[in-house]
């Protein structure tokens, strides 16, 4: 029979430093059973949960096709229908539940189209899902308001539009987002109407997502975007340029034109690209009799309009910046003069070497 007291006599004699290091070993080892024990049970009751909600998403993606099904037969709710919208009523008392049967209705509804969508939709409103969406409205927690109106936009519930446009100005970014994105997917062009008084920032990815939204809309009117053009909100201002761009806006080209003397330099540049673009001759002489007091950036940006709009008599002008201090303005020039006079292009070769511009010589090399 073990003597414990032997060893704990033994453990006595130790120094306190080789104690300690017993201890926390000890500790430690301890730590990794315990921390081992829990991973165990926490993988599985996540299989377990997965195994649930999988048997459950089946169960349930069964009982929603069957729903459509019978709806296309009949006009009415059938007594089919009924039972399937009573018993999603009693399991969307259960949170876990009710976030399973919205994920479900969400991706059938990004699978199919037409009637049956509108079915999907008539079933969310028909279990009551819908009031669950609407109370989150009302809480006071931002995250849980933004849940409660992207949930609205996925099913394109419309008739809350009142309910929802008050967030409009609501102080959390994220709440504005997502209404920003419920009043863009359901009323299109329309629903940009925020923007004539917003004043924070529209940040470059919320504009990504309203243009991809609206993108994917077929034979859509655009609205007058030059209330935008001039708005103080500098985002606002860019975006509108966006549209201006993809949507080949060429009525705007007056707007566009007092936009060249904008403040911020990021919406010159842009303004002269999207010139660029429609084909602004208007500006090019403009441009080109204040060149030497625009930026670098912008000067490039010109070239690059020139490089589009360039005619015979413009000659002149890119020959004077074939040495401009800018490597790509040289390059540019080099390229335009070669469209225009391809013989004093290849007149430049015959210069010596101390006369050439650094962009020449990079272009004998690679020749």
């Amino acid at each position: 029979m073990i003597d414990i007291q032997y060893f704990v006599d033994y453990y006595n004699d130790f120094p306190f430093l080789v104690k300690l290091v017993w201890i926390v070993s000890g500790l430690m080892f301890s730590a990794i059973i315990l921390l081992t024990i829990y991973l165990k049970v926490i993988r599985y009751y996540l299989r377990k949960k997965d195994k649930e909600f999988t048997k459950f998403k089946n169960e349930y993606e069964a009982l929603l096709v069957e729903y459509l099904y019978a709806d296309i037969e009949s006009e009415e709710f059938n007594k089919e229908q009924q039972a399937i919208i009573l018993k999603i009523k009693d399991h969307i008392l259960f949170k876990n539940k009710r976030k399973m049967i919205i994920s479900i209705l969400y991706n059938l509804m990004n699978e199919v189209s037409g009637e049956m969508a509108d079915s999907i939709k008539t079933l969310y409103y028909k279990t009551g899902l819908i009031d669950y969406a609407l109370t989150r409205l009302k809480n006071k927690n931002w995250y849980i308001i933004a849940k409660g109106i992207g949930e609205l936009t996925r099913f394109t519930v419309a008739d809350v539009h009142d309910d929802v446009i008050k967030f409009i100005k609501h102080p959390k970014r994220e709440v504005r987002k997502e209404t920003q994105l419920y009043l863009v997917s359901l009323y299109h062009f329309e629903g940009l109407s925020f923007l004539n008084e917003l004043k924070e920032p529209l940040s470059e990815w919320d504009q990504v997502q309203l243009l991809e939204i609206l993108q994917k809309l077929d034979d859509q009117e655009i609205c007058d975007i030059r209330p935008w053009l001039r708005s103080t909100n500098d985002t606002v201002v860019l975006f509108a340029l966006k549209l201006s761009q993809i949507y080949n806006q060429f009525e705007v080209k007056d707007s566009l034109m007092d936009l060249l003397s904008h403040q911020n330099k990021s919406i010159r540049i842009y303004v002269i690209e999207v010139l660029t673009h429609l084909y602004g001759i208007e500006a090019k002489d403009k441009l080109k009799a204040n060149f030497n007091d625009l930026s670098i950036e912008e000067q490039i940006s010109f070239f690059g309009l020139l490089e589009k709009l360039v005619i015979p008599s413009d000659e002149p002008f890119i020959e004077k910046h074939l040495f401009h201090k800018n490597f790509e303005i040289q390059l540019l020039a080099l390229k335009i003069l070669k469209s225009i006079n391809i013989d004093k292009f290849m007149g430049l070769n015959n210069l010596p070497t101390h006369k050439k511009s650094p962009a020449m010589l990079k272009l004998e090399k690679i020749a």
